[in-house]
Protein backbone atom coordinates (compact mmCIF):
# COMPACT_ATOMS: atom_id res chain seq x y z
CA UNK A 1 0.00 0.00 0.00
CA UNK A 2 1.30 3.27 -0.70
CA UNK A 3 2.23 5.36 1.64
CA UNK A 4 -0.42 8.40 2.57
CA UNK A 5 0.75 11.98 3.27
CA UNK A 6 -0.83 15.12 5.13
CA UNK A 7 0.42 18.58 4.44
CA UNK A 8 -1.05 22.03 6.03
CA UNK A 9 -0.37 25.19 5.70
CA UNK A 10 -1.27 26.52 8.51
CA UNK A 11 -1.98 30.39 9.28
CA UNK A 12 -3.21 32.44 11.65
CA UNK A 13 -6.84 33.13 9.74
CA UNK A 14 -7.30 29.78 8.01
CA UNK A 15 -5.48 26.66 7.40
CA UNK A 16 -5.28 24.58 4.11
CA UNK A 17 -4.97 20.83 4.10
CA UNK A 18 -4.42 18.13 1.99
CA UNK A 19 -3.73 14.33 1.88
CA UNK A 20 -1.79 12.95 -0.66
CA UNK A 21 -0.68 8.94 -2.01
CA UNK A 22 3.11 8.91 -2.42
CA UNK A 23 2.79 6.49 -5.74
CA UNK A 24 0.54 9.45 -7.06
CA UNK A 25 2.51 12.23 -6.40
CA UNK A 26 2.02 15.63 -5.17
CA UNK A 27 0.10 17.30 -7.44
CA UNK A 28 -2.88 14.98 -6.77
CA UNK A 29 -4.37 15.17 -3.51
CA UNK A 30 -6.76 12.85 -2.50
CA UNK A 31 -8.77 14.91 -0.38
CA UNK A 32 -8.26 18.71 0.38
CA UNK A 33 -9.87 20.90 2.72
CA UNK A 34 -9.60 25.02 4.19
CA UNK A 35 -10.99 25.48 7.75
CA UNK A 36 -10.97 28.61 9.92
CA UNK A 37 -8.35 28.00 12.44
CA UNK A 38 -9.65 29.95 15.15
CA UNK A 39 -12.63 27.30 15.46
CA UNK A 40 -10.56 24.77 16.88
CA UNK A 41 -9.66 24.84 20.71
CA UNK A 42 -6.66 22.56 20.07
CA UNK A 43 -4.64 21.49 16.20
CA UNK A 44 -4.48 18.74 16.92
CA UNK A 45 -8.27 18.75 16.85
CA UNK A 46 -8.52 20.61 13.85
CA UNK A 47 -6.10 17.80 11.99
CA UNK A 48 -8.28 14.78 13.95
CA UNK A 49 -11.25 16.06 12.57
CA UNK A 50 -9.95 16.45 8.91
CA UNK A 51 -8.26 12.69 9.22
CA UNK A 52 -11.11 11.16 10.75
CA UNK A 53 -13.65 13.16 8.01
CA UNK A 54 -11.08 11.58 4.78
CA UNK A 55 -11.39 8.06 6.03
CA UNK A 56 -7.58 7.06 5.41
CA UNK A 57 -4.68 6.83 7.84
CA UNK A 58 -1.84 8.37 7.94
CA UNK A 59 1.82 7.98 7.52
CA UNK A 60 3.43 11.08 7.33
CA UNK A 61 2.90 14.76 8.00
CA UNK A 62 4.42 17.99 7.55
CA UNK A 63 2.63 21.25 8.98
CA UNK A 64 4.11 24.44 7.63
CA UNK A 65 3.66 26.95 10.35
CA UNK A 66 4.27 30.72 10.76
CA UNK A 67 7.39 31.54 13.55
CA UNK A 68 10.74 29.93 14.41
CA UNK A 69 10.53 26.26 14.77
CA UNK A 70 12.99 25.55 17.54
CA UNK A 71 13.42 22.04 19.16
CA UNK A 72 10.28 21.11 17.17
CA UNK A 73 8.24 23.57 19.33
CA UNK A 74 6.39 26.88 17.59
CA UNK A 75 5.01 29.39 20.14
CA UNK A 76 1.48 30.94 19.83
CA UNK A 77 3.28 34.56 20.67
CA UNK A 78 5.28 34.59 18.21
CA UNK A 79 3.51 32.66 15.28
CA UNK A 80 0.03 34.52 15.99
CA UNK A 81 -1.84 31.07 15.97
CA UNK A 82 -4.19 30.51 18.54
CA UNK A 83 -2.41 27.82 20.09
CA UNK A 84 1.27 26.61 20.38
CA UNK A 85 2.79 23.38 18.75
CA UNK A 86 4.88 20.69 20.04
CA UNK A 87 6.07 18.55 17.24
CA UNK A 88 6.32 15.23 19.61
CA UNK A 89 3.39 16.08 21.16
CA UNK A 90 1.19 16.48 17.95
CA UNK A 91 2.87 13.06 16.76
CA UNK A 92 1.80 11.11 20.37
CA UNK A 93 -1.92 12.59 19.96
CA UNK A 94 -2.22 12.01 16.05
CA UNK A 95 -0.89 8.62 15.99
CA UNK A 96 1.36 9.72 12.89
CA UNK A 97 4.95 7.24 12.36
CA UNK A 98 6.75 10.55 10.99
CA UNK A 99 5.70 14.11 11.62
CA UNK A 100 7.52 17.75 11.41
CA UNK A 101 6.91 21.20 11.59
CA UNK A 102 8.24 23.56 9.26
CA UNK A 103 8.55 27.64 9.02
CA UNK A 104 5.65 28.51 6.58
CA UNK A 105 8.34 30.19 4.45
CA UNK A 106 10.72 27.59 4.66
CA UNK A 107 7.92 25.74 3.14
CA UNK A 108 7.58 28.31 0.50
CA UNK A 109 11.15 28.34 -0.69
CA UNK A 110 10.37 24.39 -1.13
CA UNK A 111 7.84 25.52 -3.53
CA UNK A 112 9.45 28.27 -5.40
CA UNK A 113 11.61 25.29 -7.92
CA UNK A 114 9.08 23.69 -8.45
CA UNK A 115 6.55 26.79 -9.86
CA UNK A 116 4.94 27.57 -13.47
CA UNK A 117 4.65 30.09 -15.18
CA UNK A 118 1.12 30.25 -14.15
CA UNK A 119 2.47 30.56 -10.88
CA UNK A 120 4.04 33.97 -10.98
CA UNK A 121 3.24 37.39 -11.70
CA UNK A 122 6.34 39.49 -13.05
CA UNK A 123 7.11 42.83 -11.02
CA UNK A 124 10.59 43.47 -12.38
CA UNK A 125 12.53 42.34 -15.33
CA UNK A 126 15.90 41.32 -14.87
CA UNK A 127 18.35 38.30 -15.73
CA UNK A 128 18.74 35.06 -13.86
CA UNK A 129 21.92 33.10 -12.58
CA UNK A 130 22.04 29.55 -13.04
CA UNK A 131 21.73 28.09 -9.31
CA UNK A 132 21.85 31.39 -8.23
CA UNK A 133 20.10 32.33 -4.49
CA UNK A 134 16.70 33.09 -4.50
CA UNK A 135 15.16 35.01 -2.02
CA UNK A 136 11.67 34.90 -1.14
CA UNK A 137 9.69 37.69 1.00
CA UNK A 138 6.40 37.17 2.32
CA UNK A 139 3.73 39.92 3.86
CA UNK A 140 0.34 38.73 5.09
CA UNK A 141 -0.33 38.48 9.10
CA UNK A 142 3.11 39.16 9.64
CA UNK A 143 6.53 39.37 7.68
CA UNK A 144 7.97 36.03 6.42
CA UNK A 145 11.34 35.31 4.91
CA UNK A 146 13.50 32.94 3.49
CA UNK A 147 15.96 31.94 1.09
CA UNK A 148 17.16 29.14 -1.26
CA UNK A 149 20.98 27.96 -1.89
CA UNK A 150 22.41 25.32 -4.40
CA UNK A 151 24.17 22.62 -2.63
CA UNK A 152 25.82 21.07 -5.90
CA UNK A 153 22.43 18.73 -6.33
CA UNK A 154 19.20 20.96 -5.77
CA UNK A 155 18.18 23.70 -3.51
CA UNK A 156 18.03 23.71 0.06
CA UNK A 157 15.22 26.16 1.73
CA UNK A 158 16.95 28.33 4.63
CA UNK A 159 14.73 29.99 6.85
CA UNK A 160 15.16 34.07 8.39
CA UNK A 161 13.04 36.22 10.90
CA UNK A 162 14.52 38.68 9.12
CA UNK A 163 11.20 40.27 9.13
CA UNK A 164 11.80 41.23 12.69
CA UNK A 165 14.94 42.78 12.34
CA UNK A 166 14.90 46.94 13.17
CA UNK A 167 13.16 49.13 10.71
CA UNK A 168 15.34 51.55 8.67
CA UNK A 169 14.12 54.69 7.10
CA UNK A 170 15.23 56.05 4.20
CA UNK A 171 13.13 59.29 3.92
CA UNK A 172 11.99 61.70 6.68
CA UNK A 173 8.03 60.02 6.86
CA UNK A 174 9.68 56.62 7.52
CA UNK A 175 11.92 58.15 10.22
CA UNK A 176 8.19 59.30 11.24
CA UNK A 177 7.09 56.03 11.03
CA UNK A 178 9.81 54.36 13.16
CA UNK A 179 9.25 56.55 15.76
CA UNK A 180 5.49 56.35 15.09
CA UNK A 181 5.99 52.80 15.50
CA UNK A 182 8.46 52.70 18.24
CA UNK A 183 6.17 54.82 20.60
CA UNK A 184 3.01 52.64 20.39
CA UNK A 185 4.91 49.17 19.95
CA UNK A 186 8.06 49.49 21.79
CA UNK A 187 9.88 48.28 19.06
CA UNK A 188 10.09 48.51 15.24
CA UNK A 189 10.43 46.45 13.02
CA UNK A 190 9.63 45.49 9.02
CA UNK A 191 7.06 42.86 10.09
CA UNK A 192 5.64 46.16 12.45
CA UNK A 193 5.05 48.28 9.14
CA UNK A 194 5.15 46.32 5.92
CA UNK A 195 2.20 43.22 6.99
CA UNK A 196 -1.29 42.96 7.75
CA UNK A 197 0.05 43.99 11.07
CA UNK A 198 1.87 47.12 9.82
CA UNK A 199 -0.81 48.56 7.01
CA UNK A 200 -2.36 49.93 10.40
CA UNK A 201 0.15 51.49 11.93
CA UNK A 202 1.07 53.31 8.25
CA UNK A 203 -2.19 54.41 8.11
CA UNK A 204 -2.44 55.91 11.94
CA UNK A 205 0.87 57.54 11.51
CA UNK A 206 -0.09 59.43 8.03
CA UNK A 207 -3.16 60.65 9.89
CA UNK A 208 -1.49 61.89 12.90
CA UNK A 209 0.56 63.73 10.58
CA UNK A 210 -2.41 64.97 8.81
CA UNK A 211 -0.92 63.99 5.01
CA UNK A 212 -4.31 63.01 4.19
CA UNK A 213 -7.87 63.76 5.08
CA UNK A 214 -9.87 60.88 6.83
CA UNK A 215 -13.02 60.29 4.56
CA UNK A 216 -16.35 60.57 6.88
CA UNK A 217 -17.39 57.35 5.02
CA UNK A 218 -14.02 55.58 5.59
CA UNK A 219 -13.70 56.81 9.75
CA UNK A 220 -17.56 54.68 9.63
CA UNK A 221 -16.20 51.74 8.04
CA UNK A 222 -13.37 51.74 10.32
CA UNK A 223 -15.02 52.49 13.70
CA UNK A 224 -17.11 49.75 13.37
CA UNK A 225 -14.05 46.63 12.81
CA UNK A 226 -11.02 45.34 15.12
CA UNK A 227 -9.14 44.98 12.17
CA UNK A 228 -8.84 47.60 9.60
CA UNK A 229 -6.49 46.22 7.18
CA UNK A 230 -9.48 44.85 4.71
CA UNK A 231 -11.17 47.89 4.44
CA UNK A 232 -7.43 49.76 3.89
CA UNK A 233 -7.05 47.20 1.03
CA UNK A 234 -10.38 47.07 -0.49
CA UNK A 235 -10.53 51.23 -0.99
CA UNK A 236 -6.93 50.76 -2.43
CA UNK A 237 -8.52 48.24 -5.10
CA UNK A 238 -11.81 49.26 -5.45
CA UNK A 239 -11.59 53.17 -5.41
CA UNK A 240 -15.14 53.57 -4.98
CA UNK A 241 -15.06 56.24 -3.95
CA UNK A 242 -10.89 56.83 -4.02
CA UNK A 243 -9.29 57.28 -0.32
CA UNK A 244 -6.29 59.13 -1.08
CA UNK A 245 -5.05 58.26 2.84
CA UNK A 246 -5.33 54.46 1.56
CA UNK A 247 -3.54 55.33 -1.19
CA UNK A 248 -0.51 56.75 0.47
CA UNK A 249 -0.76 53.93 3.06
CA UNK A 250 -0.57 51.50 0.31
CA UNK A 251 2.48 53.86 -1.49
CA UNK A 252 4.44 53.57 2.03
CA UNK A 253 4.10 50.00 1.87
CA UNK A 254 5.09 49.28 -1.47
CA UNK A 255 8.39 51.82 -0.25
CA UNK A 256 9.25 49.73 2.64
CA UNK A 257 8.35 45.96 1.00
CA UNK A 258 10.58 46.85 -1.93
CA UNK A 259 13.33 48.07 0.35
CA UNK A 260 13.26 45.15 2.29
CA UNK A 261 12.90 42.90 -0.31
CA UNK A 262 16.60 44.75 -1.78
CA UNK A 263 17.55 44.21 1.60
CA UNK A 264 17.22 40.60 1.59
CA UNK A 265 18.52 40.39 -1.98
CA UNK A 266 21.67 41.92 -1.03
CA UNK A 267 22.35 39.38 2.11
CA UNK A 268 22.04 36.58 -0.13
CA UNK A 269 23.02 37.73 -3.43
CA UNK A 270 19.51 36.72 -5.27
CA UNK A 271 20.88 36.21 -8.61
CA UNK A 272 18.71 33.95 -8.99
CA UNK A 273 15.76 36.25 -8.67
CA UNK A 274 12.91 37.47 -5.50
CA UNK A 275 10.01 36.37 -5.07
CA UNK A 276 6.91 38.28 -3.17
CA UNK A 277 4.72 35.96 -1.56
CA UNK A 278 2.37 36.05 1.22
CA UNK A 279 -2.10 37.28 1.28
CA UNK A 280 -0.54 41.02 1.12
CA UNK A 281 0.67 40.74 -2.06
CA UNK A 282 -1.72 38.61 -3.63
CA UNK A 283 -4.45 41.06 -2.49
CA UNK A 284 -2.50 44.18 -3.77
CA UNK A 285 -0.53 42.54 -6.64
CA UNK A 286 -3.34 45.03 -8.99
CA UNK A 287 -2.01 48.09 -7.24
CA UNK A 288 1.71 46.95 -7.21
CA UNK A 289 1.56 46.34 -11.15
CA UNK A 290 0.00 50.31 -10.89
CA UNK A 291 2.68 51.05 -9.03
CA UNK A 292 5.35 49.29 -10.84
CA UNK A 293 7.96 52.18 -11.28
CA UNK A 294 7.81 53.09 -7.33
CA UNK A 295 8.79 49.34 -6.33
CA UNK A 296 11.55 49.09 -8.61
CA UNK A 297 13.32 52.53 -7.85
CA UNK A 298 13.06 51.39 -4.12
CA UNK A 299 14.26 48.40 -4.78
CA UNK A 300 17.22 49.29 -6.52
CA UNK A 301 18.16 52.26 -3.89
CA UNK A 302 21.21 51.01 -3.05
CA UNK A 303 23.94 53.03 -3.57
CA UNK A 304 27.08 51.59 -4.93
CA UNK A 305 25.16 47.94 -5.37
CA UNK A 306 22.28 50.11 -7.26
CA UNK A 307 24.31 48.47 -10.80
CA UNK A 308 23.74 44.45 -9.66
CA UNK A 309 20.01 44.98 -8.30
CA UNK A 310 18.77 46.38 -11.17
CA UNK A 311 19.60 42.82 -12.43
CA UNK A 312 17.67 40.75 -10.30
CA UNK A 313 14.20 39.78 -11.32
CA UNK A 314 11.25 40.29 -8.86
CA UNK A 315 7.97 37.63 -9.45
CA UNK A 316 5.13 37.64 -7.25
CA UNK A 317 3.39 33.72 -6.53
CA UNK A 318 0.02 33.18 -7.82
CA UNK A 319 -0.56 30.11 -6.55
CA UNK A 320 -2.74 30.49 -3.63
CA UNK A 321 -1.41 27.49 -1.83
CA UNK A 322 2.39 27.68 -2.25
CA UNK A 323 3.13 26.57 1.02
CA UNK A 324 0.69 23.77 1.13
CA UNK A 325 2.66 22.94 -2.19
CA UNK A 326 6.28 22.98 -0.01
CA UNK A 327 5.19 21.16 2.83
CA UNK A 328 3.58 18.12 0.04
CA UNK A 329 7.64 18.45 -1.37
CA UNK A 330 8.91 18.17 1.70
CA UNK A 331 7.09 15.28 2.66
CA UNK A 332 7.33 13.33 -0.38
CA UNK A 333 11.33 13.99 -0.11
CA UNK A 334 11.75 12.62 3.29
CA UNK A 335 9.32 9.82 2.28
CA UNK A 336 11.62 8.94 -0.81
CA UNK A 337 14.70 8.61 1.10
Amino acid sequence: MSTLILAADVGASKTDLALYSAQSGPDKPLTSATVITAKYPSFSGLVSEFIEGAGHTVDRAVFAVAGPVVNGCVTATISHLPWALDQRLLQRDLNIESLELINDLEAAALAVPHLGTDDLELLKSGRTEKHGARAIIAPGTGLGEAFLLWDGKEYRACTSEGGHANLASSNPFEVELCQYIQKTHGYASYELACSGLGLPNIYACLKTGNYAAEPAWLATQLAAVEDPTPIIIQAVIERNPPAELCDLTAQIFIDILAAEAGNLALKVVATGGVYLGGGLALRLLSFLQREQARFCEAFCNKGIMAEMMKDIPVQVIVHPQVALVGATRRAMHSADN
